[in-house]
């Protein structure tokens, strides 16, 4: 199954305080906004969202069709067919794709910790 890029979105009290802590690591800002409480932090091939007030776990996240630099793959699995793959194989998604539907599309899994996984097609 091809998944696209992985990053780990964090849940975050204090994104400046986050934001600084992972400058620290050697990570930069790659996508987002303070004023929108979200960044992407970026240190080479490394992925880090810290978000701010916008869910209560941290969780893993795909992103079908792009690379780590959110470069458009002309090679992917679709968000949808990974979804019919999860179902065959008896995992059931808390929210799923619309399937009858083409582009952009999203689906969130929950791992057997508890541990929430969004696969999140922007393409």
């Amino acid at each position: 199954m091809k998944l696209g890029a992985f990053s780990i979105s964090l849940n975050v009290k204090d994104i400046q305080v986050s934001k600084t802590f992972y400058e620290k690591l050697g990570f930069s800002v790659f996508a987002g906004s303070i004023e929108k409480h979200y960044l992407i932090m970026k240190n080479e091939k490394a992925l880090v969202g810290l978000f701010q007030g916008m869910f209560e776990k941290n969780i893993l996240t795909f992103n079908p069709g792009w690379d780590e630099n959110a470069t458009p793959l002309q090679d992917f699995e679709d968000v949808r067919t990974i979804q019919q793959r999860l179902i065959a194989y008896g995992i059931s998604p808390e929210t799923k794709a619309d399937e009858n539907t083409t582009g952009p599309a999203s689906l969130v899994l929950i791992d057997p910790d508890g541990n929430p996984i969004l696969i999140d097609q922007h393409v």
